[in-house]
């Protein structure tokens, strides 16, 4: 009896879990190349560094139309931009799926 009953709990965790993960959030901070500002990959990607509990963090932009189309703003320079998208770790990294970028005006 009681695994019945439990048997539901755990697939609301589990349907809640990969909701939570793939739940958005928005970042604003400075948007720059990952190869040619920060020096951290091979190839231009974005990435955007954000201040977070008084520290610095960088989230790597997942290769998609979004990031693609927005990298000519901030590839050899450094703009505020606020990302809106998922955010997952990849190889010990933080990585934002974009879902839209813009440049912060001023």
């Amino acid at each position: 009896m009681k695994n019945l009953l439990l048997a539901p709990i755990a697939a609301a965790f589990i349907a809640a879990s990969a909701f939570a993960a793939d739940k958005e959030v928005t970042l604003t901070g400075a948007g720059q190349c990952a190869k040619c500002s920060l020096k951290q990959t091979d190839a231009c990607q974005n990435a955007v560094v954000v201040k977070e509990g008084g520290k610095e963090s960088t989230y790597l932009m997942a290769k998609n139309d979004v990031a693609q189309k927005f990298h000519g703003t901030i590839c050899k320079g450094v703009k505020q931009v606020t990302v809106t998208g998922s955010v997952s770790e990849k190889d010990g990294k933080k990585v934002i799926t974009a879902s839209k970028v813009a440049e912060v005006k001023s």
